[in-house]
């Protein structure tokens, strides 16, 4: 008998908890490495410590991948996790890591979008409501502090949307060109796409000079190897075998939960929520529940 079993409900809603709070956390994490490590660096870091994680099964498993879903995985990994892994540091540079994790809500919202007409997803016009309820909630969160165009938190809060756009872009490639693959491989071979590029791009830097002089370094890089461990390479693995044993309604079901996480840890750092960004939030939930429902 398994004792992490996640074919039973105990174990789902646990799952459901553990994401929902390690994915929360990811945003203090992100800013946290920061204090060291400029924000492209910890992008790649964050993706090049993954991929040392994974390294080991890749070259196991190597041969199980046939060549054929290679471009689709180079997508999912470009869009999945590279792209967004830099947007969303370069934005928490200039806004909280609360209001990033709220903005990450809109995920579920283009998803539908782009599932719809790009990926011949079906779908009807009562989701339509709910994405266009999630919509005026991501306006409200962008405009908590004034529709400010110059202002660098609107402008660095875009940056978070794009990279919700390329998570939807990863999800509904996963559904439509790999479901055949099994959740840890998909999970694991977009990684040996990415990482090697990544891992001469940081080495290009001025990492190892911030390492070896940096005083902070020590601790920022131990926030970013979490960061990269638990907040991606196994969150990732429980996530696919989630969606897998049981369905990806149930899996998205973290979407509710990672922004009272996020906001959580925010308020614990310091950092200012006004009412317009938690009425913003609940209105994106909302639009969340329509879609979700009305399946």
């Amino acid at each position: 008998m398994k004792f992490f079993d996640l074919s039973k409900p105990f174990w789902q809603y646990f799952s459901i908890l553990l994401l929902a709070f390690v994915w929360g956390s990811s945003f203090i994490l992100m800013k946290r490495g920061l204090v060291a490590y400029s924000s492209g660096q910890v992008a790649a870091l964050r993706m090049v410590i993954a991929f040392i994680f994974f390294l080991p099964y890749i070259v196991v498993a190597f041969k199980k991948v046939k060549k054929k879903y290679w471009k689709y995985l180079i997508i999912s990994g470009m869009f999945g996790n590279a792209i967004p892994a830099f947007l969303f540091t370069k934005a928490e540079t200039a806004i909280s890591s609360s209001l990033a994790g709220m903005l990450n809500s809109l995920v579920p919202l283009f998803t539908i979008i782009l599932g719809t007409f790009f990926f011949k997803v079906a779908t009807n016009k009562l989701k339509f409501i709910g994405v266009f309820i999630g919509l005026i909630g991501a306006i409200m969160l962008l405009s908590g502090n004034g529709f400010n165009f110059k202002s660098s938190e609107f402008t660095y809060s875009l940056l978070v949307v794009a990279a919700t756009i390329c998570y939807a872009i990863s999800v509904n490639t996963i559904k439509r060109y790999l479901q055949e693959l099994n959740p840890l491989l998909v999970s694991s071979f977009v990684f040996m796409f990415i990482g090697p590029p990544l891992l001469i791009y940081l080495f290009s830097t001025d990492f190892i000079t911030i390492t070896t002089t940096n005083p902070e370094a020590p601790t920022s890089l131990g926030f970013i190897t979490i960061l990269a461990v638990f907040g991606t390479a196994l969150s990732l693995i429980i996530f696919n075998t989630l969606v897998q044993q049981t369905s990806a309604l149930f899996a998205s079901t973290t979407t509710y939960l990672i922004p009272v996480f996020a906001i959580m840890w925010g308020i614990f750092d310091g950092e200012t929520i006004n009412l317009i960004q938690i009425l913003g939030i609940l209105v994106i939930l909302v639009g969340i529940y329509f879609i979700n429902k009305l399946k």
